[in-house]
């Protein structure tokens, strides 16, 4: 038959590929060796050497690709004049023979964006674009699809009638590549991290991952439309297209919380690409433990624009000039530091550039230099005092005690936690600062208790982007040394040594104790490294002070910002992209993009979930499905007294629905542990995903907070007293509020298959 001929060719095919890709791994490993054991005469050859071993290495990474598919696609052009056609395979990295001839062509090559763009209307010279499936190393299906030429004819083989099925796709035109390898993709089970796209991704999807790297690149997506995977493509498209430039400058991924790193961490590896650093927004604070956390209305207060202008105003209040005048001993004698002198300093030290601890030492300078003058011309110039320099004098003076308290009391050195905690631990220090500003009442939301030490302090996600704004006004507390740092291995890190032949492990064990001390220079914590490119995903939830810390990231003005306002759950969340974009202030003018097509979320899902979108945000439309799943959401609605047996029926039944998928059951925060213990009381291994000691979101049945549910997907979702996720941020019980909607419709939308929603309190009416 024409598909079992078919799938033998490209058996063949993947063998040699194959075979080529083991011949450039051997030759990766012999640059590695080599290097490990060349001979060093002098500083130029160790530069040589470091060179081609960071190389090799590189190129090693870049080549384990473990069981992923080698290639996944071809595509063949039409016969030109003269009869000649071309065809590539494409797959996730480039491969050629031992003569250099290329065999794939890596998927972020220029000639590879046929295979995702080409249409039926636009062929882009195709005359067939083929989809190929693997399992490990054994081609398990092929899918083509033919274009028509100029003239409207489609040239199929003799034998090659079948078409391509439609079984699951939603009636409406929508023009897909590889339909069949897409649903194939998205009916397939949850693993509980994400997977990369790169074989079916769409043509909407290509044009931005492709999107130029230069200024902000907003992309809006609703659920199942694929933005977070555009995201990582694009940025493994942008190492891979300027390379020269941003391995240099880096790439930083920012994500919402730790659950989320979790999930994507594999994308970007998979893709060929592992020097791109992923956080969350506090993550990039240093030395700061989240361990806290803020209600909803101080949370709010604390991510507003108005806090930058607070903390500068707090600043300034610990800038102050002596009431009284003090007596300083030096010597013979006592100087006087009079209180009036101390006024004037302060007020030009504020008029200085720079920041806070920059300008400490200049005002340490000139008050020790004036008591040096007035001192010396008491005592020096009559003979009494045998110190003959004015210098000395202000050296002495710095060192005595009561100099030393008297300018931490006129200008303190600070770092971003004391000012903060000073801050919201003294009223007066608050009411000052917040002046014309804050509101009595919300003076009061922000006070809390001083701690007897910072150990002591439960910092909050908000207090770490205020802490970041504290340490850009104070500076680093004092200028970075360089340290000495020992490696057990240098620079041979990462490599096995014990699969080497004596001679070459004693060669480079003998290096490497040679170049181990190395100098390097530690960062103050008030600075912080900045990416030629920043991506952004769920940038909707960022409050403004938490974008401010994104922008002090931005090196180039280089971002891709990923996120969807009708998914827009925290309490200081942006109200609108263009409130976004004033924060991040960019360079030129941003481009926007919207992803309209839903491949994961299925029609049921997003039919269901549609009137929750429209009453949280009526000026957003939901993305268009592409699939349906063939099975309706279901809502079992029962007495209290018969909710814990529900939702355990109900839970089992979607676990067995789905396996070996998983399932997540979704709630408000504060019900996590309650229904993590009436299902394990039942039987069910169900588990909280961010204990550590858990299995994480690889497990087949966990208990998620909606809050935190943002950007995750599952093969089947419980949700649990819908009323109580949508009433999040109101005054009253069962108020439902435009953010609790969005909630909810998050909650909805997390499922690839299968929605179940179970309530023993009155539901939302947009699920009436």
């Amino acid at each position: 038959m024409a598909h079992e001929r078919e799938i033998r060719e490209e058996q063949v095919f993947l063998d040699l590929a194959l075979k080529a890709l083991d011949h450039m791994r051997d030759e990766a490993r012999s640059l590695r060796d080599s290097a490990a054991v060349a001979n060093m005469r002098g500083a130029g050859d160790l530069v040589e050497r470091d060179v081609v071993m960071g190389t090799a290495l590189h190129r090693l990474d870049q080549l384990a690709i473990g069981d992923q598919p080698l290639f996944f696609g071809r595509i063949d052009y039409a016969p030109d004049g003269d009869g000649r056609s071309d065809d590539y395979h494409v797959g996730r990295l480039a491969v050629s023979d031992d003569q250099l001839n290329p065999l794939v062509i890596d998927w972020r090559a220029p000639v590879a964006e046929a295979f995702y763009r080409a249409t039926g209307v636009e062929p882009l010279g195709l005359s067939r674009r083929r989809h190929v499936a693997m399992h490990g190393h054994d081609v398990a299906s092929v899918e083509d699809e033919y274009f028509a030429d100029a003239n409207g004819d489609i040239d199929l083989p003799p034998d090659e009638m079948r078409a391509a099925t439609a079984e699951g796709l939603v009636d409406g035109g929508l023009a897909l590549g590889g339909p069949g390898a897409l649903l194939a993709a998205l009916g397939r089970a949850r693993t509980g991290r994400m997977g990369d796209i790169v074989a079916t991704i769409q043509g909407e999807q290509d044009r931005i991952i492709r999107n130029p790297l230069a200024g902000v690149l907003l992309v809006q997506g609703g659920p199942g439309t694929g933005k977070t995977a555009v995201a990582l493509h694009r940025a493994a498209y942008l190492l891979f297209t300027h390379r020269a430039t941003l391995e240099r400058q880096g790439v930083l991924v920012v994500g919402p919380n730790p659950l989320f790193l979790n999930y994507i961490e594999n994308v970007l590896p998979s893709l060929g690409e592992s020097g791109v650093t992923l956080s969350t927004i506090s993550g990039l604070v240093t030395n700061v433990e989240i361990r806290g956390r803020d209600t909803e209305p101080v949370d709010q207060l604390k991510g507003d624009l108005r806090m930058s202008k607070v903390l500068a105003r707090a600043l300034r209040t610990r800038q102050r000039s002596l009431k009284d005048d003090v007596e300083i001993p030096i010597g013979r004698a006592i100087v006087v530091l009079r209180a009036k002198y101390t006024q004037d300093v302060v007020d030009r030290a504020r008029r200085r550039p720079g920041n806070h601890n920059q300008r400490r030492s200049a005002i340490g300078r000139e008050l020790a230099n004036r008591l040096a003058n007035e001192y010396y011309e008491r005592f020096v110039r009559e003979g009494i005092d045998e110190v003959n320099a004015v210098g000395e004098l202000a050296d002495l003076i710095r060192a005595t005690t009561q100099f030393k308290y008297v300018l931490e009391r006129i200008w303190p050195r600070l770092s971003g936690q004391e000012l903060l905690h000073d801050l919201f631990g003294a009223p007066a220090l608050l009411r000052a600062a917040g002046r014309g500003i804050l509101s009595d009442e919300e003076v009061v939301l922000l006070s809390r208790p001083r701690s007897s030490s910072f150990d002591e302090v439960k910092w909050t996600k908000a207090d770490a982007a205020l802490i970041d704004e504290c340490r850009v006004l104070l500076g680093p507390l004092r200028r970075p040394r360089p340290v000495v740092k020992v490696s057990d291995t240098g620079i041979l890190d990462g490599i096995d040594l014990d699969s080497y032949a004596g001679d070459v492990r004693a060669a480079a064990l003998r290096e490497a104790q040679r170049l181990a001390p190395v100098q390097s220079t530690e960062l103050d914590e008030a600075e912080f490294v900045t990416y030629g490119h920043i991506v952004v995903d769920e940038a909707q939830d960022l409050s403004p002070m938490e974008l401010r810390v994104l922008k002090r990231r931005d090196l180039t003005g280089s971002m891709t910002i990923v996120g969807d306002m009708g998914q827009a759950t925290t309490a200081s969340s942006s109200a609108s992209w263009n409130a976004v974009l004033e924060v991040l202030e960019p360079r030129r003018e941003p481009t926007r993009v919207d992803l309209t097509v839903s491949y994961r979320t299925p029609e049921e899902v997003l039919d269901f979930a549609a009137p929750t979108l429209l009453a949280a945000t009526p000026d957003l439309e939901p993305p268009r499905p592409v699939r349906r799943a063939g099975h309706a959401p279901t809502i079992d609605q029962v007495g209290s007294d018969q909710f814990a047996e529900t939702l355990v029926a109900i839970t089992r039944r979607e676990v067995e629905s789905v396996a070996p998928g998983r399932i997540a059951v979704i709630v408000t925060g504060e019900r996590v542990d309650e229904i993590v213990a009436t299902l394990r009381s039942k039987g069910l291994d169900a588990i909280d995903p961010r204990d550590q000691e858990s299995k994480g979101l690889a497990a087949d049945l966990v208990v998620l907070a909606a809050e935190g549910a943002n950007g995750l997907e599952f093969d089947g979702v419980v949700v649990v007293e819908p009323i109580q996720i949508a009433s999040r941020g109101s005054k009253g019980r069962a108020t439902v509020t435009p953010r609790g909607l969005r909630t909810l419709y998050v909650a909805m939308t997390r499922p690839t298959r299968r929605l179940a929603i179970v309530a023993a309190e009155a539901l939302p009416e947009t699920l009436g």
